[in-house]
């Protein structure tokens, strides 16, 4: 007898299990106090609920390394129609996690992709300006942002739209850049942050807080596959070629780099890994 059918076959029960959860309307999970004046982290997210599936390392921030996270929406969704919806629905979201929010207008920003950064300059620098504001007025010692070929139309754009607003602060501005990966998987990923079976549970509820979104399409109730995936990925990316993958249930693959005097700059050579016993506030020096 093949042991693996019933091990499949409990992947696929468990998985109709799943959608008997319920969608969003679940009491805030438990939110450690902390001073105003605590380090920023800021999400540069390009649609709403990308907060919660990328948040792995912002969620350990934020209940281990004691720093206010804050996610901006830099749109909301290109459906008009469902921009206000899908507000309220990031709100819930961010509300259940204990994150801040930050919105760039009434709607979000629109038409941010690198064919609008080229048809319409005045446009995108109104957004780049607002964006720059942001990032002026908040001072975050980190900021995540989508990487370059994150396949996605608007993730590629909010990654040139924060790149070419951080290219309007002064030289003297620094921060710790987290790039993230959702639609297109990074060549060159250089950090595995683990995430906890807790850490993941109340992501997948994050996201279920987008009721709009997870109704057509239940991909919260995937999250969980998708960061083993990444533990696979991640430990021949980032461990090294041929290396043993860590013995990791779930983890999440960033590029972490420094913003300064215009520029990014490269930490460290090679790649590293943070368990879930470790503080992430130690890839911060």
């Amino acid at each position: 007898m093949n042991p693996y059918h019933q091990l499949v076959a409990e992947y696929v029960r468990l998985a109709g299990a799943g959608k008997a959860c319920p969608l969003g309307g679940l009491a805030p999970a438990p939110q450690p106090g902390r001073p105003a004046n605590a380090p920023k982290a800021l999400i540069f997210s390009p649609h709403p609920d990308d907060e919660c599936i990328i948040g792995g390392l912002a969620l350990r921030l934020y209940r281990e390394a004691g720093m206010q996270v804050f996610n901006v929406a830099v749109t909301q969704g290109s459906n008009r129609a469902r921009q206000a919806g899908r507000l309220v629905e990031l709100q819930d979201a961010c509300h259940y996690l204990g994150f801040g929010l930050i919105t760039t207008g009434p709607n979000g920003l629109e038409k941010i992709t690198r064919q609008e950064r080229e048809a319409d300059p005045a446009g995108w620098n109104a957004a780049v300006h607002v964006i720059a504001g942001i990032l002026t007025r908040e001072q975050p010692q980190v900021i995540f942002l989508p990487h370059d070929r994150d396949w996605n139309g608007t993730h590629i754009g909010t990654h040139l739209l924060v790149v070419d607003a951080l290219r309007t602060l002064p030289a003297a501005f620094t921060c710790f850049t987290v790039e993230t990966e959702f639609w297109g998987a990074m060549d060159t990923p250089n950090l595995m942050v683990e995430s906890s079976p807790t850490d993941v549970a109340d992501l997948m509820a994050a996201t279920s807080f987008h009721v709009g979104e997870v109704q057509r399409n239940p991909y919260h109730l995937r999250q969980p596959a998708w960061m083993q995936d990444n533990v696979r990925r991640g430990g021949e990316l980032v461990g090294g070629q041929g290396g043993a993958a860590p013995d990791f249930n779930f983890a999440t693959l960033y590029r972490l780099r420094q913003w300064q005097a215009g520029n990014f700059k490269n930490l460290y050579a090679g790649g590293r890994v943070l368990n879930s016993q470790a503080n992430p506030r130690e890839l911060f020096p």
